[in-house]
């Protein structure tokens, strides 16, 4: 079986960069057609940074529940479905944060600066991008869950209690 590794920087900064790219390219075609600029909605960015609280409380609660010396069993589908959102945000705040840097880079090249409800926005998507990139990050870290060693708490050759091995009782 393939080996779980973390998201590639490279990768991230490919989303940012196609983001960035496709602000600009939209920001441009409105400009020529005499359209307004594309202002994002300030309940994107709070959505993003709601986001990011959400993921970042669900990893801390199963790295709380993994580390913790329970007998409650951590159900590995809540650990990947987890590792998937993490890595999912990664890439959709790279996305988001490019776009709303690509929208306010073509707002810089104008040569009469918008008001502050134009840019303010942007900068407010971008800032709740980043923000779901840097929590993403977290969480995948805290979704690491340490390899099992079948020696650390019984004897050599013991099953665990628990583990559907059945064990020979003594008469």
């Amino acid at each position: 079986m393939r080996k779980l590794q973390r998201t590639s920087p490279v990768s991230v900064l490919a989303f940012a960069v196609a983001g960035i790219a496709v602000g600009l390219l939209t920001q441009l075609v409105r400009s020529a057609r005499g359209a307004p600029p594309l202002v994002p909605p300030v309940s994107l960015a709070a959505t993003l940074v709601v986001i990011a609280a959400v993921l970042l409380v669900l990893a801390v609660m199963l790295r709380r529940a993994v580390t913790r010396a329970s007998r409650r069993a951590v159900n590995p589908f809540h650990a990947v479905r987890l590792l998937a959102g993490a890595r999912a945000a990664q890439y959709a705040g790279a996305l988001f944060g490019g776009f709303a840097g690509g929208l306010a880079l073509q707002l810089l090249t104008r040569s009469v600066m918008p008001s502050a409800e134009t840019w303010a926005p942007m900068l407010l998507v971008l800032g709740a991008a980043l923000i779901l990139v840097v929590c993403g990050v977290i969480a995948e870290l805290l979704c690491r869950v340490p390899p099992v060693d079948p020696d650390a708490d019984g004897e050599e050759g013991e099953p665990e209690p628990g583990s559907g091995v059945p064990t020979e009782r003594p008469v």
